[in-house]
């Protein structure tokens, strides 16, 4: 096991946020699945008036049920996640009281735009996500989840021949906007990116 960066509070918490259809649920099963026998791994998921992605997670078995716990936030996503993330550390403070040693718990905001942060409060390590779908200019309109988030998720890029997005150009142009930060470019989960991207987050820690 990797040594995780000491924290006073428990756990590391993982933050991932980006816009509704990225992929995050698909890539938060995948990290599951790729460290899970490594680390002692949670999940929170967050949902507006529903569960459906702490459910679709459990479905897929990404982690045992007692280690997904599904938030209903009842508002708009940042809020839960930015001005007032007391749901989301009641829902963390259960599952580190139902697993004492959890290493790593993977906070998952609900859909958002590209304006979407995490609390410093909740999460150590932040993870965005954006999909070449969205548009070729989506590196060019910036916002904090871009240019600030600590490992940007590039996914999709399996649907470039299908799009009119040329990815030499989103590269370069991702690059741009961040600068030194790290950038993580990823097809389908199960299949491409998954591993690059486990070592970057693990070298965050």
């Amino acid at each position: 096991m990797q040594n995780l960066v000491a924290k006073s509070h428990g756990p590391v918490r993982v933050g991932l946020a980006g816009p509704v259809g990225a992929g995050k649920t698909s890539i938060v099963e995948a990290l599951c699945k790729a460290m899970r026998d490594e680390y002692s791994l949670a999940v929170i998921t967050n949902d507006i008036y529903t569960k459906e992605d702490g459910e679709y997670l459990m479905r897929a078995q990404a982690l045992p049920l007692e280690r997904i716990s599904a938030v209903e936030t009842g508002g708009c996503p940042h809020t839960a996640i930015r001005e007032d993330p007391s749901l989301n550390l009641r829902a963390l403070d259960e599952l580190r009281t139902r697993i004492p040693d959890l290493d790593i718990v993977f906070i998952e905001s609900g859909g958002d735009n590209l304006t979407a942060m995490f609390s410093p409060e909740l999460a150590d390590i932040t993870i965005f996500v954006v999909d070449v779908a969205m548009g070729q200019d989506i590196p060019r309109k910036g916002g904090p989840g871009i240019t600030k988030s600590d490992i940007l998720v590039v996914n999709k890029t399996d649907l470039v021949p299908y799009i009119e997005v040329d990815l030499d150009v989103y590269k370069r142009d991702i690059r741009l906007a961040r600068k030194d930060k790290p950038v993580a470019f990823m097809s389908k989960p199960e299949v491409s990116g998954v591993d690059d991207l486990v070592d970057t987050l693990v070298s965050l820690m």
